[in-house]
């Protein structure tokens, strides 16, 4: 799977053969691979299956340390921009492989689900202004995947990630801050 990983980060997912990743592994033939998945389908579905654990396991441990709904948003932000530095060819492949071989369409709902709900309680918690949630989960999970996308395409420097993680975590907030109840200006 790494080297399926590697290969698809490199060259795509429509250049990532049987043959180019046994390469890649330093495997004499496809035989290692072909006894182990079922198909490149297969082999597929097992890379985003890794590529989530890796994701996961980087980010959960600063989402669950943040308390409360905009500290968690804030968190989720940083910690997913971030993850471009720490693990740059897992998040190349995973953008390839959303993108080209229409993989794990569920994850990608279920992850706007996810930011919808949390819109939500974050609303009924007081965290969160007023605005329609479901919006809010498309404008935050597409523009979180572009500057992603676009990091991934050429690594900044970790500071630099951080500072972009920070400025886009900074404006998710305003955006989505209780509306004012002091006096306007």
């Amino acid at each position: 799977m790494r080297a399926a990983i590697a290969v698809i980060a490199e060259a795509g997912y429509l250049k990532a053969s049987f043959s180019r990743i046994a390469k890649h592994a330093g495997l004499s033939s496809t035989g290692m691979i072909s006894y182990h998945f079922a198909g490149k389908d297969d082999l597929l579905a097992a890379c985003v299956t890794e590529i989530e654990e890796i994701t996961g396991a980087f980010m959960q441990p600063r989402i669950d340390a943040a308390v409360g709904h905009v500290a968690q948003l804030r968190a989720y932000v940083e910690a997913n921009v971030d993850l471009v530095g720490e693990h740059p060819a897992e998040v190349r492949a995973l953008i390839d492989l959303i993108k080209n071989a229409g993989s794990r369409s569920d994850a990608v709902n279920g992850r706007l689900a996810l930011f919808e709900e949390h819109f939500r309680t974050g609303q009924a918690a007081g965290a969160f202004g007023t605005f329609d949630a479901r919006t809010a989960a498309l404008s935050f999970t597409s523009g979180l995947d572009a500057v992603v996308a676009t990091a991934a395409a050429d690594v900044p420097e970790p500071a630099e990630l951080a500072r972009i993680g920070r400025e886009l975590a900074d404006l998710y907030v305003r955006a989505t801050a209780p509306e004012s109840t002091g006096e306007s200006e």
